[in-house]
């Protein structure tokens, strides 16, 4: 089997409004071109994850079984687009969380990589691990990328323009800075010598 080209996405701000804390499920709305970019991925066999740090959790904000009602809704909405992802990994942890079982310094948080390691073994051998991309709208997924091997694009949705203007020197920079998840989605197939259109 050919082996396939892995994205890893940002959640919030990158394929959803940023709202904080999405704690009633009405709070959660995918920005309009969401679909068509999933649909673009799927078209050219190029698997999507979706990588989501979800501190509300560890904070009390939510629990995990609301979170899962929130993907489920996701799911169905990427469903009825005509458009799927492959995998979704999200870290319910934060180290000053007042509750033991999330109070913890993991390796899941983001810039750290352990949700993208579990991502390549779940589809391993099928993946292309010398085309791994990230999509997200903060430095620490471009960080968490840069960690992992990925080339990466900050979109300027959610937070992405306010940290492109703080100009976080310390941090890798992008591969590519785009517009929104849609336009990023695009110069990844264009990377890839894929585009047909």
């Amino acid at each position: 089997m050919t082996k396939r080209p892995i994205v890893f996405i940002d959640r919030d701000g990158t394929l959803n409004k940023e709202a904080g804390y999405i704690n009633h499920i009405d709070n959660f709305q995918l920005y309009p071109f969401v679909y068509q970019a999933i649909r673009l991925l799927n078209h050219f066999n190029i698997l999507s994850v979706i990588i989501t740090n979800q501190a509300g959790i560890a904070r009390g904000y939510f629990t995990e079984s609301f979170l899962k009602d929130v993907h489920n809704k996701m799911l169905e909405l990427f469903k009825k687009n005509g458009a799927f992802i492959d995998a979704l990994y999200y870290c319910p942890h934060h180290p000053s969380s007042k509750l033991a079982d999330y109070a913890v310094e993991c390796d899941c948080r983001k810039p750290k990589t352990k949700m993208l390691e579990k991502a390549v073994a779940k589809f391993s051998p099928n993946v292309d691990t010398e085309k791994m991309y990230v999509i997200g709208d903060k430095f620490s997924d471009i960080k968490m990328g840069s960690n992992f091997g990925c080339r990466t694009v900050m979109v300027k949705t959610g937070y992405g323009a306010g940290e492109l203007i703080s100009k976080d020197k310390d941090s890798p920079q992008p591969s590519k800075i785009e517009e929104n998840f849609l336009s990023a989605v695009l110069w990844i197939i264009r990377d890839l010598n894929l585009n047909a259109f």
